[in-house]
């Protein structure tokens, strides 16, 4: 009976005081739930840590992120990547490679430690420094992206690599042992030329050359003719080995942009950029090289960004694999 008049009396209770206890109640939940709830953290890339280095040329300083091996190097010292625009893609090189040198009898992969060449920045790029340090000489300059930003120059592309080989290499070398007889180097798009332009420019710098969706065409496809001249002067043949890749979806539509609003528009610069068909022509060039190694991968159902992932895991693979 005490519970019919409890029911009784909370039915005579106005619409109002209930709607109020109700939201009393809530707020008392949430504030329990809230205090019991551990606070958020931040989650590291584990092994990795980063420092700015300035040029000794002057200039700003870049973000290098190094990941190494927790285990002791071996005798001949650790291999090692560098890869490019290393704010986008860092987390995703380390935990590649952490996971699959973990299983080495299953994976292939032997350990090593990763060199992320990147900018002070929260951003997964810096499109103005890395338009200059990855464009090849002469360059350009075009608008600014917007109003108030700084003109878009490039034809930075051997100071950068002044940098890499001068300032950044004998730093990690006094970080790390490593095996200097196993370096390789990945970029993607304008980092993919980048390496190209590399390689054509210092061939010895390093054994191994990752090359995802080059820009080929940049300015009027001046790379190519870099590369006949390297096929040219390579009478003596040339060690290393180049890896060139390109996405299904670079050069054709994938099946969600058919019957997109700028699906015309995609196309027309599918046509001009000709990113799949440079790429594996541009292996094809290099493959003459006597002594050299360069292929090219097809990287089935992928787009000009969505091709990382796969990219990335392709480059660990040349750069670790037994």
């Amino acid at each position: 009976m005490a519970a019919n008049m409890g029911e009784r009396a909370e039915s005579l209770l106005p619409a109002t005081v209930k709607f109020l206890l109700a939201v009393a109640a809530s707020f008392l939940l949430a504030i329990t739930v809230a205090e019991a709830s551990p606070a958020a953290q931040a989650v590291p890339v584990p092994d990795t840590v980063y420092f700015d280095l300035p040029p000794r040329a002057g200039g700003a300083p870049y973000r290098i992120f190094l990941r190494v091996p927790a285990s002791p190097a071996p005798a001949q010292g650790w291999p090692v990547l560098y890869v490019l625009d290393a704010n986008a893609v860092i987390g995703t090189a380390a935990d590649i490679l952490r996971v699959q040198a973990s299983y080495p009898l299953g994976t292939g992969i032997g350990d090593g430690v990763v060199v992320g060449i990147g900018y002070p920045t929260e951003g997964a790029y810096d499109s103005v420094r890395r338009s200059w340090d990855m464009g090849p000489p002469p360059g350009r300059t075009y608008p600014p992206h917007t109003p108030a930003g700084p003109p878009v120059r490039t034809g930075g592309a051997d100071a950068f690599l002044a940098f890499v080989e001068d300032d950044l290499k004998p730093e990690i070398g006094r970080r790390v042992t490593i095996d200097p007889a196993r370096q390789a180097i990945f970029g993607h798009s304008f980092g993919g030329l980048f390496v190209l332009h590399a390689l054509f420019r210092k061939p010895e710098a390093f054994s191994v050359w990752i090359s995802a969706s080059p820009a080929i065409w940049w300015e009027g496809g001046g790379i190519v003719g870099e590369a006949r001249r390297f096929v040219a002067d390579a009478n003596a043949g040339r060690a290393g080995r180049l890896l060139l890749m390109a996405g299904e979806y670079e050069q054709q539509l994938a099946p969600f942009q058919q019957g997109a609003p700028d699906a015309d528009k995609r196309l027309k610069r599918f046509a001009e950029s000709r990113i799949v068909d440079n790429a594996r022509e541009m292996a094809a060039l290099l493959a003459a090289v006597p002594g050299f190694n360069a292929s090219f991968r097809l990287l089935p159902g992928e787009s000009h960004m969505s091709v990382l992932p796969q990219a990335l895991n392709l480059a660990v693979r040349s750069a670790f694999g037994r």
